[in-house]
């Protein structure tokens, strides 16, 4: 059994759900077809089966160490992605003259899926150099992209995002690294960074890391932020290496799981670096390299639920223990433990979070190539909004149901889950930072509410809503789904008027009870978006023959029955605009 993603999950959502050979009709695309996309998915399953997962244990197992002056890391780390480069992967979004396929950016998210699930540590290389390229594409001067963006698209330089610092964590406020300008044009940098993955290691010829930093004078807060190319080694114009740049490491962090990944406290003294764009406009550069990291950390969330969903599934189906609850025969042989109620429960439970978020990414990563190519500007407008909109619910929701998934896991496997000899403690191990790193949950909540369903005079929010409807309606005339149509647009119903209920609040002036409780806001808008995405696909498999589409339609009944009941809930503690996390005195919370 093989048990990274379901292909046939994969298949089902691409062209049967998602609809994405249509695509091809767009320009951008139009070289490419469902056969050149099977092709592209075989080598990406290859890969990662031989590649990525042969060596996921020994990087959890032996994580990089850093001995004063270099990081090591394990030997099979570089032999994977020369792999992943060898198949061009580093540049396949890209166009044609920058050495790329033009590739969809939804088939590139499916088969990245693939290759966090076989070794998310290792496959975090790829990821976050893919962003920092896509940056410099956007954002970078035609010099900047000779000399960084096309050596990270070959593969033989790796990106980083630095934004965190040791005191300052997620405010970015309160970024104290200074970047001084120089008679030259470069500028020098001094400070620290916290929290670089990928900050430092031999893998890749030199590494280009994106800073945020403040030159002196701009204005306060974050609308003093620039942003900084500061290589590992200097570049020089016709592209040869140069000295080593004032980078360096400082000590690394010592993760519970993501280790096969060095993450670095780095130290800039007199580092060169080059300002990306404008200055004082670091900010809204690196959201280009931020948002696509939360869907990102979205799917790696969702993959590892997802191998961990069928690693569990297999020993379901092979460890045999106790017997049919109607059997009273202690001589009767023991049964598989698939046959038990409650741990097919628990099974069907990890296979709704599962596919479900894998829905969720890859629609979200639909909305990147529709934005990309529409036809006009308008809908492709309506594609940005709506991502801006999912993109917080990506991140968090995805992440916070890939833990109840992997913990899920765990408990099928019994006494055996919570061993190392099984993947599956693993897997929630690694899982547990994808709610905290790219933002944390509460604050992608406090995003989501405070500022994404109200952007635009709520625009978004309608798009949002619209298109849930649009999946209503056609739900409506199946005998089949019409329970789930009507449950799912009482749910809508809620949600708007919730939301309506705490942006008007907050604009009359109440914005801390508005707000206080945005993560439960989180829960109420995820498990709505959740639920329309598994009506979606409870439509396309409805009529279908074969036990498949059997699942879907089980998985989706199993959605309306035991998660979306848990809407009017949340809705009305969202109504009352409780206070209980408001209150200014801390005393009460102090164990003495």
């Amino acid at each position: 059994m093989e048990k990274l993603i379901s292909r046939r999950d994969l298949e089902f959502l691409l062209y049967e759900v998602l609809e994405v050979e249509a695509l091809t009709q767009r320009e951008r695309y139009r070289d490419h077809s469902r056969e050149t996309f099977k092709d592209i998915l075989d080598v990406a399953y290859r890969i990662a089966l031989e590649h990525f997962a042969t060596h996921n244990k020994k990087n959890d197992q032996e994580e990089p160490w850093f001995d004063g002056e270099r990081v090591h890391t394990n030997p099979e780390i570089k032999a994977a992605l020369e792999a992943y480069r060898q198949a061009g992967l580093f540049a396949a979004t890209h166009d044609y003259a920058l050495g790329g396929i033009q590739l969809p950016y939804v088939i590139a998210t499916a088969y990245g899926a693939l290759f966090k699930a076989a070794n998310i540590a290792t496959a975090s290389f790829a990821l976050l150099t893919a962003g920092n390229a896509n940056l410099l594409r956007k954002y970078g001067s035609p010099a900047q992209q000779k000399k960084y963006l096309l050596p990270q698209l070959e593969g033989r330089f790796f990106g980083t995002m630095c934004l965190s610092e040791p005191h300052a964590g997620s405010s970015l406020t309160d970024l104290l690294t200074r970047a001084e300008p120089q008679a030259d044009g470069t500028y020098r940098l001094n400070g620290s960074k916290m929290w670089i993955s990928g900050g430092d290691h031999e893998i890749a010829e030199n590494i280009v890391h994106l800073v945020l930093a403040k030159i002196p004078g701009g204005p306060p807060g974050v609308k003093g932020i620039s942003l900084f190319i500061v290589p590992k080694y200097l570049v020089h114009e016709d592209g040869r290496l140069g000295p080593r740049n004032g980078v360096r490491v400082a000590g690394l962090n010592h993760k519970m799981g993501y280790r096969g990944i060095p993450n670095c406290l780095l130290s800039l003294e007199d580092a060169v670096g080059e300002l990306v764009g404008a200055p004082h406009q670091g900010l809204s550069y690196m959201f280009t390299m931020m948002n696509e990291a939360r869907i990102g950390v979205g799917m790696g969330a969702m993959a590892l639920a997802y191998t961990g969903y069928l690693h569990a599934l297999e020993y379901a189906q092979t460890r045999t223990q106790g017997r049919r609850l109607h059997d009273k025969n202690p001589a009767s042989p023991a049964v598989p433990i698939i046959q038990h109620p409650d741990v097919r429960r628990m099974l069907i439970m990890q296979k709704a979070y599962a596919e479900g978020c894998l829905h969720l990414c890859l629609y979200a990563a639909r909305l990147v190539d529709e934005e990309r190519t529409a036809p006009t500007p308008e809908a492709a407008e309506q594609a940005r909004l709506l991502l801006e909109v999912l993109t917080p619910v990506v991140k968090a929701w995805s992440s916070e149901l890939g833990m109840r998934a992997n913990e899920l896991a765990i408990q099928v496997h019994g006494g055996y889950g919570y061993t190392r000899d099984y993947n599956v403690e693993q897997f929630y191990r690694d899982n547990r930072l994808n709610a905290i790193h790219e933002g944390t949950n509460g604050i992608q909540a406090l995003d989501l509410l405070a500022r994404k369903v109200g952007m635009q005079r709520g625009q978004g929010f309608r798009l949002w809503a619209q298109e849930v409807e649009r999946t209503i309606q056609a739900s409506r005339d199946t005998e089949a789904l019409r329970p789930y149509a009507e449950a799912l647009e009482q749910a809508l119903q809620t949600t708007t008027e919730v939301t309506q209920h705490l942006l008007n609040k907050a604009a009359q002036g109440a914005v801390e009870r508005a707000f206080a409780n945005s993560f439960a806001y989180l829960e109420l808008f995820g498990t709505v978006t959740l639920a329309w995405l598994w009506l979606e696909q409870a439509r396309k498999a409805l009529g279908k023959e074969g036990a498949f589409y059997r699942g879907k339609l089980e998985a989706a009944r199993y959605f309306f029955l035991y998660e979306l009941d848990k809407v009017p809930l949340l809705a009305a503690r969202l109504m009352r605009l409780d206070d209980v996390f408001l209150y200014p005195e801390q005393d009460w919370l102090v164990a003495d």
